[in-house]
């Protein structure tokens, strides 16, 4: 009987371009909570998008609060043509957006330096009841846009900047109850109320 080969350690296996990018997003979802500097974090996507193995990957996040495994996480399963929940998304001299048929997190943390972000929750399907909004912009902004009957609660912070609590109020009953709270820094973060544009998003 011929002798069966040895299992391959999966550290040695090749990464997909899909395993960098899932890898990628955790770092910067992990900028955005300021727990990585922009320095550090250009210096590990660099290191991301070089990679060939996930041994290759695994250091780069074995000293953030992810799981080991992080290369396969998975969000909630998205209903066909929904987008799955992501929990973050960062701006540096560049833009963001998080509109349409989307799952939005718990927590969404964003950052935006020298850019710009917009994160539309109109035709958002919430799966819990409160979602909390962690924006920073420094030096750029960053957009909220609400369903015109969500209960929103602003308590971020203007230093040299803006951050608009103008969309605090009382919503329907039953609505999602939306929190943002953040730090403007020579920049804005504005929060808007809309009318939905899309029916029975939150069923």
């Amino acid at each position: 009987m011929a002798d069966l080969p040895e299992r391959v350690d999966h550290r040695h296996l090749r990464a997909s371009d899909a395993d960098r990018e899932r890898v990628a997003e955790v770092l910067r979802t992990s900028a955005a909570e300021g727990r990585l500097g922009l320095d550090e974090l250009d210096e590990r996507l660099r290191a991301v998008y070089a990679a060939r193995t996930y041994a290759d990957l695994e250091p780069l996040l074995a000293d953030l609060p992810a799981p080991s495994t992080a290369v396969s996480l998975e969000g909630v399963p998205p209903r066909p043509g929904e987008t799955p929940e992501k929990s973050g998304a960062v701006a540096v001299m560049s833009g963001f957006s998080r509109r349409g048929a989307w799952v939005p997190p718990r927590l969404f943390s964003c950052l935006a330096f020298w850019g710009g972000g917009t994160i539309d929750l109109r035709d958002a399907r919430f799966r819990y009841g409160e979602l909390k909004i962690r924006a920073v912009a420094v030096m750029g902004g960053v957009e909220v846009i609400v369903p015109d009957d969500a209960e929103v609660h602003v308590t971020g912070t203007g230093v040299m900047g803006g951050f608009d609590h103008g969309a605090t109020s009382v919503g329907r009953p039953g609505a999602p109850r939306i929190v943002v709270t953040g730090l403007a820094f020579w920049g804005g973060v504005t929060v808007r109320r809309k009318a939905r544009r899309a029916k029975d998003l939150d069923d």
